[in-house]
């Protein structure tokens, strides 16, 4: 883990950087409190200092605020892209500014994880379920921390899926089914005759595994990547009673063996992630979609199906195209024997202020059910 060094009170300190974005250690770090303005605070962060705040925490989060509208009043007055696609790298190059701008309003935590500000929540759990046990002081930046706090809420709470008629609980750092269009296209999708055992690749809160749980598959093997979602999942399965039929395991897609049903929610945008959260929305050259499509033949029982779960946002930003998605698949020795439709229902959708709003008011999330083509 890098280490970031400071001057406070005429002494150098010390502490571990910790990103869960992966964003560097700074090389410049300043300390800074209640006195500090934010046009200071702004033109400092812009220029690559890191400020670490010894205040108020609500003042601090009052000064990250203010910094968010400065640096969002800039990053308005460049100009619109001509094409959806442009306008969505300018998007997301614009956004990652803005995150790297942001996140140089950094907080110290102690040994134990906790937050020694004044009027300050205690983090502590929050910040054990994120990053461990502690064992040592680091600092991170206060949007992630927000974002810390935000997460243990959510896992607290639980996400209401109305198929499910229960709650999924994520952990911090995995992709919440907050987005439920396409949880209802498999809860109505028709099972394959006579299916019983299923894979879920991919599987985040373990969501889709567990609905199928419920509609009567046994052996269900999720898989993910991330080793907090293997966990987040099994955590989800034992807390709805599902344990005897769904187990999740730490894979980079496919299990070991062949199942009746291959579901897959990929990553709907071929872009490259940048954090291990945005692994769950970006998938650089389409590698996920790829491999699931050219790997299901092997891996799926004669007369099964696999359920590709995707949305067509890519192509109406010019990401991908239509016949690459029906080539790929018949590549892979698939055919399409149906597809189920349902359009987004997220603010997003129909806020005309968004610069994709264009490509977003025609998105359409499609399970496209395939199996093995015989001719």
């Amino acid at each position: 883990m890098p280490v970031i060094d400071w001057t406070e009170d005429g002494h150098a300190h010390s502490a571990t950087w910790h990103s869960e974005s992966n964003a560097p250690a700074p090389d410049r770090v300043l300390v800074i409190g209640d006195e500090t303005n934010a046009n200071t605070a702004y033109r400092l962060a812009r220029k690559g200092t890191a400020l670490l705040w010894r205040g108020d925490f609500h003042n601090a989060r009052q000064l990250l605020s203010a910094m968010a509208r400065r640096v969002d009043r800039d990053l308005s007055r460049r100009g619109d892209r001509k094409t959806a696609r442009e306008a969505f790298f300018a998007q997301r190059e614009a956004r990652a500014e803005r995150a790297a701008v942001l996140g140089r309003l950094i907080v110290e935590l102690d040994a134990d994880h906790s937050l020694n500000l004044r009027r300050a929540p205690d983090v502590r759990d929050a910040c054990r379920d994120a990053y461990g046990e502690p064992d040592s002081a680091m600092c991170v930046s206060l949007t992630e921390l927000q974002g810390v706090l935000s997460a243990r809420g959510w896992y607290e709470k639980g996400v209401p899926i109305p198929a499910l008629d229960a709650r999924i609980h994520p952990r911090y750092g995995v992709f919440s089914p907050v987005r439920g269009e396409y949880v209802h296209l498999v809860a109505r999708a028709p099972i394959p005759a006579e299916a019983i055992t299923a894979f879920d690749l991919g599987t985040g809160t373990g969501v889709l595994a567990a609905l199928l749980a419920r509609r009567g598959m046994e052996g269900i093997v999720a898989t993910d990547i991330n080793e907090r979602a293997v966990e987040c999942a099994n955590e989800n399965f034992a807390r709805l009673g599902w344990s005897d039929r769904a187990y999740a395991v730490e894979a980079d897609l496919f299990p070991d063996g062949e199942a009746d049903l291959i579901v897959c929610n990929p990553p709907w945008l071929p872009a490259q992630p940048t954090s291990a959260l945005e692994l769950g929305i970006y998938d650089e050259d389409s590698s996920v979609l790829h491999r699931f499509l050219d790997g299901t033949a092997e891996h799926l029982k004669p007369g099964g199906e696999a359920w590709l779960i995707i949305s067509d946002l890519a192509e109406h930003l010019g990401l991908r195209t239509r016949s690459d998605l029906l080539d790929r698949i018949a590549t892979a020795g698939l055919r399409v024997i149906d597809r189920l439709d349902t359009t987004p229902t997220h603010g997003r959708a129909t806020d005309e202020s968004d610069p994709l709003h264009a490509a977003r008011s025609r998105e359409v999330t499609s399970l496209w059910r395939l199996e093995i083509a015989t001719d």
